[in-house]
């Protein structure tokens, strides 16, 4: 694996699209005392980018949960895979976070939503 930008995108295996959504956050050690609203910069069935000054760890195990525009919730775990700064590719400061755990009709779900993008 690579960590320059030019090679990140060659890596992603699913369709991404911009979205944003609301995203509840709970770290699974229940270290943080109830939970955290971040935003989605991008979602897809394999992850999404969570913008966020307050930043987890790698490899640390989180629960997420946000609803789509179609008012489908959806509940995972994922694994912080990446910790971007302001610096970061994405220009802003946040996580990319692979989900773990992602029941088969929420993974269906994120896909039409990518599929046919943010806004259909």
């Amino acid at each position: 694996m690579t960590n320059n930008a030019s090679g990140r995108n060659n890596l992603r295996r699913y369709v991404r699209s911009a979205v944003e959504l609301p995203v509840t956050v709970a770290d699974s050690n229940n270290s943080v005392n109830g939970h955290i609203q971040f935003d989605t910069q991008d979602l897809s069935v394999g992850g999404a980018f969570v913008r966020s000054d307050l930043l987890f760890e790698v490899g640390e195990e989180l629960g997420l949960m946000f609803g789509l525009p179609d008012g489908k919730q959806v509940r995972a775990r994922g694994r912080v895979v990446r910790v971007a700064r302001e610096t970061g590719d994405e220009g802003v400061a946040g996580m990319g976070i692979e989900f773990v755990e992602l029941p088969d009709a929420d993974r269906d779900a994120i896909l039409a939503l990518v599929t046919r993008g943010s806004h259909g």
